[in-house]
């Protein structure tokens, strides 16, 4: 499995499995939940009794993502990711995805590589989901927004598909040439919903300010692609987007949202490729 560290507060140390707990060199210890994830979750990283996305928002982007409609995404990725060379162990390329949600992009680009990959989330029902998916992965209950639970410089490539993004940290546990691979939404992104739910249709690119961002952690702008895709949704897929995205909350915007029927909505996301130097 992936080699993880210790995340109680000023302890660094491997984690290392015996049985069905893991332990480190000064005695902290984490069992393996029933569900087949690792719970690293500190009190410290909880800031309400339910820290994540709420479940609905979960379900919502499961079901989105189980309609096939990221597909083309993946595909756009999928150069980018590092993969073994011949004659290598599948565990030489370790792989952080930060905030993998409900895990449908884990095995999507990595399956031929479970024992490298470890998923972080901050949502219980989303790891759950995640690791009853993909078995074979490590998933791992975190807060990515605070220290990773990688040792420094021990992960080739780390990823962010509209997840978290903490350059700091992201940048300590890069290895020297390591990848780091970022997804943000696009600003035509659900444009059409968001000017019939919302009455207004903002047009706001994000990915410049991500890689500012991550250069001043050490990281080094490599490439930039914008994936656009135009697709017709039905009055349910219409539903989950809203739910995962939270665009749905007044309730002005939940009887708009209700009359809509089917309709063209634009898919697009920033992706963007940086490189620890």
């Amino acid at each position: 499995m992936f080699e993880l560290r210790c995340t109680v507060r000023n302890c660094t140390a491997v984690l290392k499995q015996h049985d069905n707990a893991l332990r480190c060199d000064s005695g902290h210890h984490f069992d393996r939940a029933k569900a087949g994830y690792w719970s690293l979750l500190q009190p410290q990283d909880r800031k309400s009794l339910k820290p994540g996305d709420s479940d609905d928002a979960v379900l919502a982007r499961h079901r989105w993502l189980k309609r096939g409609l990221a597909t083309g995404l993946v595909e756009t990725l999928r150069p980018w990711i590092k993969t073994p060379t011949a004659g290598d162990d599948s565990r030489s390329i370790r792989t952080l995805d930060l905030g993998c949600g409900e895990g449908s992009f884990g095995p999507a680009l990595f399956s031929d590589t479970p024992n490298g990959y470890c998923g972080i989330d901050l949502s219980k029902r989303a790891i759950k989901l995640a690791a009853r998916g993909w078995p074979e992965a490590t998933w791992v209950l975190a807060n990515a927004d605070r220290t990773l639970p990688a040792a420094d410089g021990s992960v080739d490539q780390v990823i962010s598909l509209f997840g978290r993004r903490p350059a700091d940290e992201i940048s300590r546990v890069l290895v020297s040439d390591g990848n780091c691979i970022i997804a943000v939404p696009g600003e035509e992104d659900l444009i059409e919903l968001r000017e019939s739910v919302q009455q207004e249709g903002h047009r706001r690119s994000r990915w410049e300010a991500v890689v500012d961002e991550l250069s001043a952690a050490g990281l080094q702008f490599v490439e930039h692609q914008n994936w656009r895709h135009r697709v017709e949704l039905e009055p349910d897929a219409i539903a989950d987007a809203l739910a995962m995205t939270y665009r749905a909350v007044r309730h002005s915007q939940q009887t708009r949202a209700e009359s809509l029927t089917a309709m063209a909505v634009t898919l697009a996301a920033d992706l963007i490729l940086l490189r620890r130097s």
